[in-house]
């Protein structure tokens, strides 16, 4: 007689929402910012924009945004984040309609529960780099109150180490 095997169980896809994930929803919300960029040695320009960030599930959170650029311009940008308990880690992505790489973020939350940072590797954008090579950056958001909170972002540099290049204040609207 011959016994078929059960199939085995499909791993559970419906994943309930830890302490982490929780932190993600205090950035849920109508957003305006205001943008810090260093664009060399003696240069910087800020630019205003705003942001509307909305749940997905209670699992992750999605951030579009939409503002000016340096050169007068607008751009748009999505960012998402998520936290993956199995990795013990944030993840997420960022797309902006001024370039064509996908970031992919990678982070953790300090131990005071304020400053999430998340690293990606991107494209070097360092006056001279070689087309193709690539370089380490960090977001940084920090809790500041309810209704602020700062994204910084810095780049690895050659002599290893962490160079500032923007700082944004977002402010809650709603």
């Amino acid at each position: 007689m011959e016994t078929q095997s059960k199939p085995a169980e499909p791993a559970p896809m419906l994943a309930a929402p830890q302490e982490e994930h929780r932190w993600l929803q205090q950035l849920v919300g109508e957003w305006s910012n205001e943008a810090q960029m260093t664009m060399g040695p003696e240069s910087a320009e800020t630019c205003k924009g705003a942001e509307s960030v909305r749940s997905l599930g209670d699992l992750w959170i999605l951030a579009e945004g939409r503002g000016e650029m340096p050169d007068g311009g607008t751009a748009t940008m999505v960012m998402t984040l998520g936290y993956d308990p199995g990795q013990k880690r944030y993840v997420g992505t960022w797309v902006g309609s001024m370039m064509t790489h996908l970031w992919v973020y990678d982070g953790e939350l300090d131990a005071s529960g304020k400053v999430l940072t998340l690293n990606a590797e991107g494209p070097d954008m360092s006056p001279g780099a070689a087309p193709g090579k690539t370089a380490s950056y960090r977001d940084v958001i920090e809790i500041k109150n309810a209704d602020h909170r700062t994204l910084t972002s810095f780049c690895l540099g050659e002599d290893g180490n962490w160079q500032q290049f923007m700082i944004a204040h977002y402010r809650r609207t709603k």
